[in-house]
């Protein structure tokens, strides 16, 4: 007798640079307004007492390369390019010194948001999820070992249509990793499988159906995304 009432989902996973064997997604933690420059455009001013989180699901999922068609419900899809963070040991209450240790690699990331859908949300002071959760919001790249990159000030970059939008340093993040993960880890047992989108710099904008957006961390692997028509 099948142990399910209908078949459960797939794994969301994630290839990996130079490897068969492919990196199982659990949850993907996103930090808000972590450049500076990024929540001025936004209307916002960063808070530098605490990071804060919005969260997407798996279903979210998208590899790079792949066509993501113009999600229902909305009329202003933004991009945001991203670092990302494999975490691959469990973490739970630890010091900022000691999260290197979870790190299992690192990856180039877009957030695609609901631009509108947001702005309506944060207008009546509501959760984000329709703007931020959706599927096909988190496109990501093949990922690499924590072993074969070190962030420091690398370039973060996106261009749509070979048109550069967004452009700066990761350096200029206001959190640094090993800030986050020990603030998430004092709220979540972190554990393998687990993202985190670092934040955005400024830049973002509006794509529409046809565009070709390219972006990336230098050192990591490219993200790449065609917006296709609506379904």
């Amino acid at each position: 007798m099948d142990e399910y009432l209908f078949p459960p989902p797939p794994v969301a996973s994630l290839p990996v640079l130079a490897e068969s064997r492919r990196f199982p997604v659990g949850r993907i933690f996103c930090v808000g307004r972590n450049y500076a420059a990024h929540a001025a455009e936004m209307g916002a001013e960063v808070d530098r007492e605490a990071p804060f989180y919005f969260l997407k699901s798996a279903h979210a999922v998208l590899h790079s390369g792949e066509t993501l068609p113009y999600p229902p419900g909305t009329g202003d899809l933004h991009h945001e390019i991203e670092l990302a963070v494999a975490i691959g040991a469990p973490a739970f209450r630890i010091p900022a010194a000691q999260a290197e240790a979870a790190i299992w690699g690192y990856g180039s990331a877009l957030d695609m948001t609901r631009r509108d859908l947001q702005a309506r949300a944060k207008a009546k002071q509501r959760p984000w999820d329709l703007g931020k959760n959706f599927e096909g919001g988190a496109v990501l790249s093949p990922l690499t070992r924590a072993a074969d990159f070190r962030p420091e000030g690398q370039r973060i970059h996106l261009e749509v249509n070979a048109a550069v939008r967004q452009d700066s340093v990761i350096s200029d993040m206001v959190w640094s990793i090993g800030e986050l993960i020990s603030d998430l880890s004092h709220y979540y047992h972190l554990a393998p499988g687990d993202l985190i989108l670092t934040g955005t710099p400024a830049g973002v904008g509006a794509v529409v159906a046809g565009d070709r957006l390219s972006g990336s961390v230098q050192g990591l692997a490219a993200v790449e995304l065609t917006i296709g028509a609506a379904e």
